[in-house]
């Protein structure tokens, strides 16, 4: 599943090309990711709606948008899912197999694709005011989340995936970033000591910057395209060679040798998530 990374990235590439563009008509086919806002309301609250901006909250996208001659704007929540992409294509290419939500925006259109439909694309905000704050708000830092982590008995990497402790870190930065902090992904939250807390803080915001900086100076084809490209959900550009290689040091590396200590990287499961660390280096 995308993690705040690869959303950033989505959020940045579809902001400038959606700004000012008017909905003329939406196109539902699959209902299920509009719950649970129906067809008919979606369709009466976006049609002639024009795009204001597009900003990303955690693992989630946030598309403002206003009706002409009101003030007040409304928000779309988008989610991609497990396999969920969103994209813009020319009106007269033909939609993708998948394709679950279009909007008409004139010569172009806005293509929600997701085979699986586990994604969302609904006027409903729930599932995002319960997060936490963002990994560089001011209210994360490493004395509150120390303070959280010390409330906690579950496992720092189970607890790592808490979306009300920092809104974004999914499974792949978890692991990175314990790696980076020198923690056993096994340790109690409230076991970890303060010092400790201080480096994995820094850890997280490193390994999250350092993801998006990474992917937003890349040519991606959000239209998914292609081959993969790295972890990104992407597909690469046609003819482009200079594929991008996410820098992730335990990630999916089980068997390899660690680029610290050359010991083999080992896997586990924690809360039905595989887990890699290196057993030397995250004692």
């Amino acid at each position: 599943m995308p993690e705040l990374p690869e959303v950033e990235v989505l959020a940045r590439h579809l902001a400038p090309l959606l700004r000012g563009k008017v909905v003329r008509s939406v196109t539902v086919r699959k209902a299920k990711v509009l719950r649970p806002t129906t067809e008919h309301g979606l369709r009466a609250a976006l049609t002639g709606a024009k795009f204001l901006g597009l900003t990303r909250r955690g693992k989630y996208l946030a598309f403002t948008l206003r009706r002409a001659g009101r003030r007040e704007t409304l928000t779309v929540t988008g989610h991609l899912g497990m396999t969920g992409r969103m994209f813009l294509q020319p009106q007269a290419a033909s939609l993708p197999k998948h394709a679950v939500v279009v909007l008409d925006l004139g010569r172009h259109a806005f293509v929600y694709e997701d085979p699986r439909q586990f994604g969302r694309f609904t006027l409903d905000d729930s599932a995002v005011r319960p997060l936490g704050p963002e990994p560089w708000d001011e209210g994360f830092s490493a004395t509150a989340l120390h303070a959280a982590l010390h409330r906690s008995a579950q496992a720092i990497k189970v607890k790592l995936l808490d979306q009300s402790l920092v809104a974004g870190i999914g499974n792949i930065y978890a692991s990175e970033a314990l790696f980076r902090a020198g923690l056993s992904p096994r340790r109690a939250a409230r076991r970890v000591k303060a010092e400790e807390v201080v480096r994995l803080h820094a850890a997280i915001r490193e390994v999250l910057a350092e993801a998006v900086a990474c992917g937003s100076t890349i040519p991606l084809d959000f239209a998914g395209a292609g081959k993969s490209n790295g972890l990104f959900y992407y597909g690469a550009v046609e003819g482009n060679s200079q594929f991008y290689q996410e820098r992730l040091l335990v990630y999916d590396r089980a068997g390899k040798p660690c680029v610290k200590c050359a010991a083999p990287i080992k896997r586990m499961v924690q809360a039905a998530r595989s887990t890699f660390y290196c057993p030397q280096c995250q004692r």
